[in-house]
């Protein structure tokens, strides 16, 4: 039924269908993913008409009158109706009885400027207005083969000012995209597609460099032209970039490979790796460009029950060698650095946990402290000050700047939605009137803030990468989950502008989780939030002495949460049955020791919790295949006898417990893992997807690696039978561990 038409294809990756739908108003009108085009039309001054193209998954169809616009959704020109609009799910699968094959095609009339607003109906249609449309719907809905995909956001996480002032970069993660704005205005000039999941941004001169995180890439972007001009390859994940004063190298701090790659712009080429902390994330170069400060967002992995320990790898720029390695003492997350224009201050943004001892006095700042390293030749040896108050804590300080003339740095706080406000002189009388015992002490000293917090400028929600004008009246904050970036006038000290970033209008159950997910509301005196130990909605790589199994027993390592949906029961002991046990009464009773979330938010909460993506496996061939060493180990996995041909227990079988697509059967056994401290020897079987990144190891995280799963904890072959593998034949099974 009906004629197909070939459509020009889109410049972009994202998979694609032709459709042909006789009556589009009559199959598509009233989708659930409804957006106002009376709102999009008025604010694109666009007008009715049908365009012709092919139709992604990002894509938006609906009734019968089609406008083209420019989007921050799908980041090219899209299909875009006036009326109720769906979007098209990435991957549409339909099984084709022989009754509808080849049913489906996109028409469009042949004068697009004519006075025909509805497409032209195929002329099998023509005759039988509803018939065919009702048939098809019918097919569908049997099938149940046409999805709504979910809607994209564009996520701002980073921004940037060119040196005039006069443009706005700012970096959308949602929608993979670099978004450039008059900075007067608040008009948006361009978006540029970038590789996916950008997280860093740097501008030297013409050039903007992108960091592609999921990809593993830069882009390089003119921005006269507003094109990409190259694509670098790094390490794994790269989440910053940062270009020398002499355009002559890039730097990528990468939060997989625990690691810094030097590439030379000229050849493209990456010439060598400068080992950093674990989750390397966040670059900064000195005022002078002699230096670069690497921050890192997961602790070094140390001894068990120790307290956590970071550190500020500092790089020779001119050398191309780690420097030293600045220690910070019971820090687990850091972000990002700021310097004083003079170089004399740095500031870092951190995290303190305070996971050594029970999770049972929320009320006394007993989960985080939510803290600034300060540093250089200003406050001599470093110190840390907590930036939280007595009874109101302002969590997750992520950006931070300070004022040319170095009497003010601001820092956005993520889970608390607001900007705080630091006077540096009485920062610094502060400090160097303390004694040298006064000073460490400082760390944990709730009081301390009232002496230098000038003031709190509330903004969007999710507050991350901040930028300061050229003359410093303006700062300008990515608010992520408002898709806006907030204007502050820093004299009035208060959002004067919101420039919006034309983010869907329509908040789905996912996005609105994600915003619970972010948000410290909800917590004792707003202390933390789910990202506070999911830190950036992954994991903390910490464990933790939570009270609902009393004091000092069944520590418990972090879990990443990626891909986990279809992975119950949850905790460690298999205790909860489901992700709303595992979010509800639970967290509320024990960990936010307030009033939580309605029945409504806690939908909402689980919903985001369970779209949330699996990362890309670097350890994988590009064409699937498995090196020489993974199929060693992957036979090592599968087997059923020891090398002496003796049979292993079904039970003892690698296969046997971490099964199915997870890697898990979902049940409870004893490995012989368990410590004294545990009240039972029972764990769940965790899933192994991504498994290479989630170290340290058991349900208790005293194993320090894989290699120390089986090479230390696993003496009576109890947890899979090991004690007969040689070290290499343990390597190659880790190795293909690594690609699950």
């Amino acid at each position: 039924m009906g004629r197909k038409q070939q459509m020009n294809m889109i410049g972009h990756d994202r998979p694609s269908v032709h459709l042909v739908v006789p009556d589009l108003d009559s199959v598509l009108d009233g989708g659930q993913d409804q957006l106002s085009n009376r709102r999009l039309s008025e604010k694109h001054g666009a007008t009715p008409g049908f365009v012709q193209q092919s139709v992604h998954g990002d894509e938006r169809f609906a009734g019968s009158q089609i406008l083209r616009r420019k989007s921050a959704i799908c980041r090219q020109t899209v299909v875009q109706a006036e009326g109720d609009e769906q979007r098209l799910a990435n991957h549409i699968e339909m099984r084709k009885p022989a009754l509808f094959e080849n049913h489906i095609s996109v028409v469009h009339p042949a004068d697009q400027n004519s006075q025909a607003w509805r497409p032209e109906r195929p002329p099998q249609a023509k005759g039988l207005p509803h018939f065919s449309s009702i048939l098809l719907l019918t097919a569908l809905s049997l099938l149940g083969t046409l999805h709504a995909a979910p809607l994209h956001y564009p996520s701002p996480i980073e921004l940037t000012l060119s040196p005039d002032g006069a443009r706005l970069l700012v970096l959308c993660e949602g929608t993979d995209e670099l978004t450039v704005i008059d900075a007067h205005t608040g008009k948006i000039e361009g978006r540029v597609p970038v590789g996916r999941v950008p997280k860093g941004l740097w501008l030297s001169g013409r050039y903007a460099y992108i960091a592609n995180s999921w990809s593993d890439t830069v882009s390089v972007i003119d921005t006269d032209t507003l094109q990409v001009t190259r694509t670098l390859k790094t390490g794994f994940e790269p989440n910053a970039v940062f270009a020398d004063q002499s355009a002559a190298t890039i730097y990528t701090a990468n939060r997989i490979s625990n690691d810094i790659s030097v590439i030379d712009l000229a050849s493209g080429v990456e010439t060598r790796r400068l080992a950093a902390g674990r989750g390397a994330s966040y670059l900064t170069p000195s005022p002078d460009g002699h230096s670069l400060y690497c921050t890192h967002i997961y602790p070094n992995i140390g001894l068990h029950r120790t307290p956590a320990e970071s550190e500020i790898t500092v790089i020779d720029a001119e050398h191309q060698i780690v420097r030293d390695r600045q220690p910070l003492h019971n820090v687990a997350g850091v972000f990002h650095v700021a310097f004083s224009s003079d170089g004399h201050l740095g500031i870092a943004c951190q995290l303190r946990p305070k996971n050594l001892i029970p999770l049972a006095h929320v009320e006394h700042g007993s989960v985080f402290g939510d803290s600034l390293t300060l540093f250089g030749a200003d406050v001599g040896e470093p110190v840390q000050v907590l930036i939280d108050e007595l009874e109101r804590y302002y969590t997750m300080p992520f950006g931070v700047v300070i004022s040319p003339d170095k009497s003010t740095a601001y820092i956005s706080t993520t889970g608390a939605n607001t900007v705080t406000v630091i006077d540096i002189k009485r920062l610094l009388e502060f400090v160097r009137a303390a004694s040298p015992r006064e000073r460490r002490a400082l760390a944990n000293d709730l009081s301390a803030s009232a002496h230098f917090v000038a003031a709190r400028i509330p903004v969007g929600r999710a507050p991350k990468g901040i930028a300061l004008s050229p003359d410093a009246s303006l700062l300008y904050v990515a608010n992520r989950l408002d898709d806006t970036v907030s204007v502050i006038d820093t004299a009035a000290r208060k959002v004067v502008r919101t420039i919006e970033l034309g983010g869907p209008a329509e908040l789905t159950p996912q996005r609105r989780g994600e915003q619970l997910f972010f948000d410290a509301r909800f917590a004792f005196h707003n202390g933390f939030s789910c990202a506070n130990c999911h830190l950036e909605s992954t994991f903390d790589g910490l464990q933790w002495d939570l009270e609902p199994d009393g004091f000092g027993v069944d520590i418990v390592d972090n879990r990443l949460l990626e891909d986990v949906d279809g992975t119950e029961p949850f905790k460690w002991n298999g205790g909860n049955p489901d992700l709303e046990t595992e979010c509800g009464p639970r967290t509320e009773k024990y960990f936010y020791r307030s009033q939580s979330y309605s029945r409504e938010e806690l939908g909402d909460l689980v919903s985001y919790i369970k779209s949330m993506p699996l990362r890309p496996n670097r350890y994988r061939l590009p064409n699937g295949e498995l090196t020489a060493a993974q199929e060693r180990g992957k036979d090592i996995f599968e087997r059923t006898r020891k090398k002496d041909r003796t049979p292993i227990p079904e039970s003892n079988q690698c296969g046997f417990c971490h099964s199915g697509r997870h890697y898990t059967n979902q049940k409870q056994v004893d490995v012989g893992s368990g410590k004294w401290s545990d009240r039972s020897p029972i764990i769940d079987v965790p899933q192994l997807t991504n498994v290479a990144l989630t170290a340290p190891y058991l349900h208790d995280g005293s194993a320090r690696s894989l290699e120390e799963i089986w090479t230390i904890f696993n003496p009576k072959d109890t947890h899979g039978v090991t004690n007969d593998l040689n070290k290499d034949e343990l390597n190659d099974m880790i190795e293909y561990l690594k690609t699950l």
